[in-house]
């Protein structure tokens, strides 16, 4: 996915027949500076332990590159496991074989996790769990894998602890969480190989398990996708592919972050659309997904951020404030909801 800028991808998800924004026009709103009047968070809604969210950031970093095929990425995938069981995730594990751009078979599993499966009304967060094997980015070692501290690491660590919070404060009524871990996200061909292009070659797993359902028939009434969530001095901006096909949810998110004190975070800023593993969902599925990922248009990618696909994805990038403005606004979000 994120290796490349795919300002094409609305054409390919407006082929579908999937509805649209008016005319189908990229919004020209960059810079915006409106603000909704501040209110009170709700009372029912727990505290983000941003400490807690560093540590789940520390345990998958310390298992190594969740490179798929590798010891760390199996020892990664089974401790996820079973913290999402412990923390009272009813857990369903989809085990498949994908390949690669490189010919290379690999052994995948997305993860659910369904906090009040008996609910009718259910909400989907996403995260991927894999890290990149090559750090095709970086001027050092390019053909060796990266930490993932931020590119992976942060969007699980962020839904771990909204996790163990849906343990320790249960949601009630209709409202149903589930928990979705997608694997293979960051093997994907890169920009710079001499290889003819592959399509595709991204998001293997949410590619899989938007064909092929777990639970079957699963359906949500939308889905919010976390994707680099925790670096300092983060800002994520109101993708395009989200605001043309989940515009709701997108006004939804970023209202509330401003209602609750993180508009810093989220600025009313727009940015041009990618693939990512929200593409597959709307494009597979009947769930309009929404992409929380940050935005850099300074940086020399002019969309990611300094350390992406880089050896600089470690522990150092990581802040606590960013994993809690990201994972309150997220919580604040799913516990509101009627």
């Amino acid at each position: 996915m994120k290796n490349k800028m795919k300002l094409l991808v609305l054409g390919l998800l407006l082929a579908t027949g999937l509805p649209a924004c008016e005319n189908g026009r990229k919004q020209e709103t960059a810079g915006a500076t409106e603000t909704p009047a501040a209110q009170t968070p709700a009372a029912n809604v727990p505290t983000f332990n941003a400490d807690s969210a560093f540590a789940f950031v520390q345990k998958q970093v310390s298992f190594g590159p969740r490179v798929p095929n590798t010891a760390a990425h199996r020892q990664t995938g089974d401790y996820l496991i079973n913290q999402l069981k412990t923390y009272g995730g009813k857990v369903q594990v989809q085990e498949f074989t994908a390949k690669a751009y490189n010919g290379k078979v690999l052994n995948l599993r997305n993860i659910m996790a369904q906090y009040n499966p008996e609910a009718g009304k259910r909400i989907l967060l996403a995260a991927h769990w894999d890290t990149r094997h090559v750090a095709d980015k970086d001027k050092q070692n390019p053909e060796k894998p990266i930490d993932g501290a931020n590119d992976g690491g942060s969007g699980v660590a962020v839904l771990l602890e909204i996790a163990r919070q849906l343990k320790a404060n249960p949601l009630q009524g209709n409202v149903g969480v589930d928990l979705l871990l997608f694997d293979g996200e960051d093997y994907g061909q890169p920009d710079s190989s001499t290889d003819p292009y592959q399509p595709d070659s991204w998001c293997l797993g949410s590619q899989y398990w938007s064909k092929n359902l777990m639970p079957a028939g699963y359906t949500a009434q939308y889905g919010i996708l976390l994707d680099m969530v925790g670096a300092k001095n983060s800002r994520f901006a109101r993708e395009e592919t989200s605001r043309v096909y989940a515009g709701d949810v997108v006004e939804k998110i970023w209202k509330t972050a401003h209602q609750i004190g993180y508009s810093d975070y989220f600025p009313f800023q727009d940015s041009p659309g990618i693939t990512d593993d929200h593409t597959y969902v709307i494009q597979n599925t009947n769930i309009r997904m929404a992409d929380i990922i940050a935005y850099d248009p300074t940086s020399e990618d002019g969309y990611f951020g300094p350390y992406h696909h880089r050896h600089t994805d470690n522990l150092e990038v990581i802040d606590r404030r960013t994993l809690k403005a990201v994972g309150q606004t997220v919580l604040h979000v799913v516990m509101t909801e009627q």
